[in-house]
């Protein structure tokens, strides 16, 4: 008998040796499929996508954000602002346990900001530099003091940015490398089981302080290495939802034809990803801006939005996503020119030196990616050298800057003070991916970001940041390829899956399963 590819891939996904989803066997589950696996599950230790995607649930943040990125009360039941704009108090909700039974306190979110946070979280880091004092008013009370106004203060509070951990686990451990824990939180779910290369299973936390949730009694989050795989996991019924980014973006209108299937590209909203080459301003040749514009022209973003991402992504025109607050179109641009960008290395003197291009191990649109900006780049002159790793070789060269250009994307976070760890002088640090990794340095620029972060009138701020998007894009401080669109593809008996402005990556709490 001659199988046809689909059956190949479906036995493929069979043989890789995921467990037999709960809810075939007549229990409430969902299986996810992730990719790559994530380094740690811990908080604020697992940055990258699909760590998020594993401790939203097992961790949580005072407020959760809708799709307007509205406030939404969750371990504070109630915030204020006082009316000079600098102290903001929250009253945390009683009767909250961590999963190993011990209280939550305003201790734990006292030590989470002023402690854990500062030291992991260059994001969190940046905006504690606004704060005074964080107190424990009493055990359910927490003051944040601020020493001038600071807008986006609000909006650090979910679950990806301030993830709030237990006192008790931390406060003597050393924080300089992941701990050997059991992840403890106080979320809808509980970590049960790690088998590495395969799967981590979070179950039911029964001690949840909201009523009624969660609704499913578990969650796998299967590592499944090939693209392919995953659709055909997806397609043979044991797999439930493949989150944006987890199957190749040819395969999305084909699953979406299929019975009880629906895609969706909301709960990005908050995260609006953006996608860009890391410049390496330390080395020689790219320190001259000629050669970085040149590599802006040469560049096809359309071509990439189009082939290598099927539509789901549309030119960069700078550092901010069009849906992040302040953006403005209003900036140089870099169109496709070949022949522009070949003039420009010219007039830089470039005499053919060795670029290497470090790609990012997110699968085959990524690669696809690659490989288009490698041909890009030959063709307008540069002699560049494609360059591979996995996700730990990719993380290690990046955090030692290791490399000439490297693929990366970042999350916005609702304001544009979220992506100034980015490119402020301050948050170049070696050792770590996700602050200044470029090592840009502009101290207008710099100067800038702290004037907008702390500014109270929108129309001023919008100034500011206009003004910081222009000088950035005129010394294109990095190459921005890509605003990025992820669809999520999951089975329409499942209800409620993406609550949150930051989907997938926030709690799965209030997901259900029909039938």
């Amino acid at each position: 008998m001659k199988l046809n590819r689909r059956q190949i891939l479906a036995a493929g996904a069979l043989a890789c040796g995921l467990p037999l989803p709960a809810w075939a066997q007549g229990a409430r589950a969902l299986n996810i499929a992730i990719f790559p696996e994530p380094p740690s599950i811990l908080a604020a230790y697992g940055s990258i996508g699909p760590a998020q995607m594993v401790n939203g649930n097992i961790y949580e943040s005072l407020l959760r954000f809708d799709d307007k990125l509205s406030p939404q009360a969750n371990l504070a039941i109630e915030w204020a602002l006082s009316k000079d704009f600098l102290t903001y108090t929250f009253k945390l909700k009683h009767g909250v346990t961590w999963h190993d039974g011990r209280p939550f306190t305003a201790d734990d979110v006292v030590f989470t900001a002023d402690k854990f946070m500062r030291q992991l979280n260059p994001r969190f880091r940046l905006a504690l530099q606004q704060v005074q004092s964080i107190k424990a008013l009493d055990a359910h009370t927490v003051e944040f003091r601020l020493s001038e106004p600071y807008p986006p203060f609000l909006q650090l509070f979910d679950v990806s940015t301030f993830p709030i951990v237990p006192r008790h686990q931390f406060e003597n451990v050393d924080l300089s490398r992941p701990p050997q824990f059991t992840p403890i939180g106080t979320g809808p779910y509980k970590f049960k089981e790690w088998q590495r290369g395969s799967f981590i299973q979070l179950v039911r936390n029964d001690a949840y302080h909201v009523k009624g949730l969660p609704a499913v009694e578990a969650v796998y989050f299967h590592v499944i290495p090939d693209a392919a795989s995953r659709a055909a996991a997806f397609e043979s019924g044991r797999i439930d939802v493949l989150p944006g980014g987890t199957v190749e973006y040819f395969d999305v209108g084909r699953l979406a034809k299929l019975p009880g299937v629906s895609v969706t590209t909301k709960g990005w909203e908050k995260l609006s990803p953006l996608a860009w080459l890391w410049i390496n301003h330390r080395v020689p040749l790219l320190q001259d801006v000629r050669v970085r514009r040149a590599l802006m022209h040469a560049i096809d973003r359309e071509a990439l939005a189009k082939i290598a991402w099927q539509g789901f992504a549309t030119p960069a025109t700078g550092p901010l996503n069009h849906l992040t607050p302040f953006h403005t179109p209003q900036v140089r641009s870099y169109p496709h020119d070949a022949v522009k960008a070949r003039q420009l290395l010219t007039d830089a003197g470039y005499k053919g030196e060795p670029v290497r291009l470090l790609g990012l191990p997110y699968g085959e649109v990524w690669t696809r990616t690659a490989e288009m900006v490698k041909q890009n780049l030959l063709s307008a002159g540069f002699n560049v050298q494609l360059v591979s790793a996995d996700l730990p070789g990719v993380i290690s060269r990046q955090s030692n800057w290791d490399f000439d250009l490297a693929f990366s994307y970042f999350y916005q976070y609702g304001d544009p003070s979220g992506i100034s760890r980015n490119y402020v002088g301050s948050e170049i640090r070696k050792g770590s991916p996700y602050n200044n990794v470029g090592g840009y340095q502009n101290p207008k620029v710099d100067a800038l970001f702290e004037r907008g972060a702390r500014e109270s009138d929108p129309r001023k701020r919008a100034e500011i940041y206009a003004e910081v998007q222009r000088i950035m894009v005129d010394d294109v401080a990095a190459a921005w390829l890509l605003e990025l669109n992820f669809p999520t593809v999951y089975r329409s008996r499942i209800d409620n899956l993406v609550n949150s402005a930051l989907g997938l990556n926030d709690s799965l709490a209030r997901a259900s399963v029909r039938g």
